[in-house]
């Protein structure tokens, strides 16, 4: 999530106007090997494309407005994250952003987003490859009405289960990053209360599949409450083990 708080640097203010605001963040910055930072590797670089890709794949989809969301990518101990603040049609290849494990900046000059904290407790928790994190309207809708994501379709067992809502807490912070591994434990996706969801996944176009099949359930739980006089029918537990047990097997098998 990339909202924009007062005390903040200005490389966390959003542009306002052309890629040169971006250009005069990096140039601040001392360029991309200021400060010890070392340049992008050849397979970051590859990372950095696919993950521009799928942010600009998040606005085009309607899942976030402007910048408020973020995407990231694990390559080896480097996670690579999209900037603070930046709309991502204005990302250009030499914008690579990467810190290591730890939070410390190790690539690019552009200021990493808000939402870090969420993103390294992920990769710190699981085996995740990839983390998205959007303001999705449904979702996010949803994660103001109930505890849990009603179980309104067996997709929920592609997520690991009944969809969690985490706790509110500031954007960016250390409690909020927190709250969403509680609520992500034996998942790889969950809602942010009143902020939107966050999803994992072994590669980028499996963390962003999760994101819009949530977003998906959620609009499918929200069309059928909003019918008069009638109730949605639910999953039992018994029925999404069934469906979580053929989910496992679904689709082709790998070539050998």
């Amino acid at each position: 999530m990339t909202e924009q708080r007062g005390e903040e640097r200005e490389g966390d203010r959003p542009d306002t106007g052309g890629h040169g605001a971006a250009s005069d963040r990096r140039a601040a910055g001392g360029g991309g090997a200021a400060g010890g930072r070392r340049q992008a590797r050849e397979e970051e670089t590859r990372a950095w494309r696919e993950l521009v890709a799928t942010a600009r794949r998040t606005v085009a989809d309607g899942l976030v407005v402007g910048t408020s969301g973020n995407v990231s990518v694990r390559v080896g101990d480097t996670v690579l994250v999209t900037p603070s603040g930046v709309p991502y049609d204005r990302l250009a290849p030499d914008d690579v952003t990467g810190v290591d494990l730890d939070g410390r900046q190790v690539v690019g000059s552009l200021v990493p987003t808000s939402e870090l904290p969420m993103h390294l407790a992920v990769y710190r928790a699981t085996d995740a490859g990839a983390v998205v994190h959007t303001h999705a309207v449904h979702a996010t809708a949803v994660s103001t009405l109930v505890p849990e994501l009603p179980l309104v379709h067996y997709m929920a067992g592609a997520l690991g289960g009944p969809v969690r809502v985490a706790p509110y807490a500031t954007y960016g912070t250390e409690e909020l990053a927190r709250n969403m591994l509680g609520a992500l434990a034996g998942r790889s996706g969950c809602l942010l209360q009143n902020h939107g969801t966050l999803t994992y996944g072994a590669t980028l176009d499996q963390a962003y599949d999760r994101t819009a099949q949530l977003e998906w359930m959620c609009r499918l739980w929200l069309t059928a409450s909003a019918v008069p006089g009638l109730t949605p029918s639910l999953l039992s537990p018994h029925q999404l083990d069934q469906a979580t047990a053929r989910l496992r097997d679904y689709g082709q098998s790998p070539r050998t």
